[in-house]
């Protein structure tokens, strides 16, 4: 996700800090996301890449977005970090999928400048960003945030902050009946994923969407969401056993299906 992110900006023509204790292969994973947008004519590569830096957050960024996993207490850390580092000006942003933005801001000094920017799995080609705005957000950083989407393209939609959002409580509780179909033997994931693209002009159904996404994230999501709001978003066994087997999805070749 954070490569995704990073892309996008540095396709518009912006200078991006990447701070990531693996920076030679997020260097690569950038490098390889704009040779595909350069080959469909929506970046220069060689231009995008010479506004790359790998490094610290700079003290004059005026926009930080933290995408490390769905940890609070990471995402947290992170976050105050990057306060600590940059002028009063930044706008922080998170691209948390379901965390609370009012829980994350309580690290930090200035609460109320944290807002949710939730992008979507591939960042590129997703043209939706959530913007999650709490009881506290500032009509200007909400007003910058929807400028910073504006400007990579992206359509903004603003939810408060409440779990899951808007995005993922609907898409995380479609998945979760989706699995709970395959375990109950209705249909395989294929047709179950066909009828939703078909059927509902959904642009993947939503299995294969839970492999891209990653088995073991919706399962942290799923997790997340059965604390805050209850039994409708148990993790199915089928979830479980699939995240404790290793099959994650595309990233460790197996899923829903195989990679």
């Amino acid at each position: 996700m954070g490569a995704g992110i990073a892309q996008v900006f540095l396709a518009r023509g912006d200078r991006v800090t990447v701070q990531e204790p693996e920076a030679e292969a997020a260097r690569w994973r950038i490098a390889e996301g704009l040779a595909i947008a350069e080959s469909k004519g929506v970046a220069d590569k060689d231009a995008a890449m010479a506004r790359l830096t790998m490094a610290a957050v700079p003290p004059d960024a005026e926009l930080v977005i933290e995408a490390v996993p769905e940890d609070p207490a990471l995402k947290a850390a992170v976050l105050a970090q990057a306060e600590s580092r940059v002028g009063d000006g930044a706008v922080l942003a998170t691209n948390t999928s379901s965390l609370s933005i009012t829980e994350l801001a309580a690290a930090l000094d200035r609460p109320e400048r944290l807002i949710g920017l939730h992008f979507f799995n591939p960042v590129p080609v997703q043209r939706l960003v959530e913007i999650i705005v709490t009881e506290s957000t500032p009509a200007d950083v909400l007003e910058r945030a929807r400028r910073h989407v504006e400007h990579i393209g992206k359509t903004s939609v603003v939810v408060n902050d409440s779990p899951g959002f808007a995005s993922s409580r609907l898409g995380v509780l479609l998945g979760l009946e989706a699995i709970r179909m395959v375990e109950e033997g209705v249909a395989s994931p294929e047709d179950i994923d066909t009828a939703m693209a078909l059927g509902y002009g959904h642009p993947m159904g939503p299995l294969k969407l839970g492999d891209l996404v990653g088995l073991d994230v919706r399962l942290a999501i799923a997790e997340y969401l059965h604390a805050r709001l209850g039994p409708r978003f148990e993790p199915p066994k089928l979830l479980r056993d699939k995240v404790a087997a290793g099959e994650l999805g595309r990233k460790s070749g197996k899923g829903f299906y195989d990679w």
